[in-house]
């Protein structure tokens, strides 16, 4: 868990954090969003201490962050950033390994972590240890980036607009990596982004920031139903709102009874893809599979629609 209470940072008569305060729960990505200036890289780099606060305190799992000396808190909290950070003349092996290294790490136990990090990420360790950043494509690099922040097995990830680099075929993979990684180590993630759509996708909860300030902190659900200041309406687009909401939604709460013709969609698919799908084909309904692959009923245009106006 990561306490932040009435944290505010100056810079000499300019407030760029204004005494915010929220509560992170464990094992959970929050998404931290806001226009350029709104202090949200600011607000990220005071949890591990690359920024001091003027005021204000951070507890880890109820431990004021300033209890430990700040290289220490560092190796103990990963980081990754956009464009990746990594190091040229490092393998990827050796990338990964730095921060293990650091801790003291026998060579056997850093051997290990760096074979199952890549297979994590699905890249064959013979083939992509040994090779160095500049013979991998933008995602490999970032998936790599990840990864060395994740070496020494942190409880929290810090990541600073990880994927704005990356174009949105590999970004929305890069997204999904996340989330599969996140799952399987139950790791407690702070996203930066200045993404929307980001943030709704990967974020169990979204703290919006807007002069320093933080103006709301909720689900993805109720930010984008019931936004809390013109700011956040703007933030969120009004317009898109209702489709934003179901990305949410998965097919098999939107079922209805009935046969449809064509390929079925799985259940476990958000309704946006159903609906987009949808209006691709110029079809007025899809038939839904469960996951054993038998048929649950059909998804309509007319009632995604319908789910989408709702929350209006």
């Amino acid at each position: 868990m990561i306490e932040i209470e009435n944290i505010t940072k100056r810079y000499d008569d300019q407030t760029v954090v204004d005494d915010v305060s929220l509560v992170i729960e464990p094992r959970t990505i929050a998404a931290i969003v806001g226009t350029s200036g709104s202090g949200k890289t600011t607000l990220l780099r005071m949890i591990n201490r690359l920024v001091e606060p003027t005021s204000g305190t951070i507890k880890l799992d109820g431990v004021d962050n300033h209890s430990l000396p700040d290289y220490e808190l560092r190796r103990s909290i990963g980081y990754a950033i956009q464009g990746h950070g990594l190091f040229p003349h490092r393998t990827v092996a050796q990338n990964i390994a730095t921060v293990p290294l650091l801790l003291g790490w026998d060579k056997e136990r850093i051997d290990e972590r760096v074979d199952e990090l890549l297979r994590l990420f699905q890249l064959d360790p013979a083939a992509f240890g040994p090779r160095y950043p500049h013979e991998l494509s933008g995602g490999q690099q970032q998936r790599v980036g990840v990864a060395r922040a994740l070496a020494a097995k942190p409880n929290v990830l810090l990541m600073d607009e990880p994927f704005g680099a990356l174009d949105p075929i590999i970004r929305t993979k890069a997204q999904e990596d996340l989330l599969a990684i996140q799952k399987h180590f139950g790791t407690t993630i702070i996203l930066v982004t200045h993404d929307m759509e980001e943030a709704v996708h990967l974020g169990h909860k979204i703290a919006v920031m807007d002069g320093g300030k933080l103006v709301q902190y909720a689900k993805p659900a109720e930010i984008l139903a019931k936004p809390a200041s013109s700011f956040v309406e703007t933030l969120v687009g009004s317009s898109e709102r209702p489709f934003r909401l179901l990305s949410l939604g998965r097919v098999a709460d939107a079922v209805e009874k009935g046969t449809a013709e064509g390929e079925a969609i799985p259940a476990e698919a958000s309704q946006r893809d159903a609906l987009a799908e949808l209006l691709w084909s110029g079809r007025p309904a899809l038939p839904v599979k469960g996951a054993d692959g038998k048929p649950l009923g059909r998804v309509t245009v007319d009632g995604l629609i319908k789910l989408a106006a709702r929350p209006a």
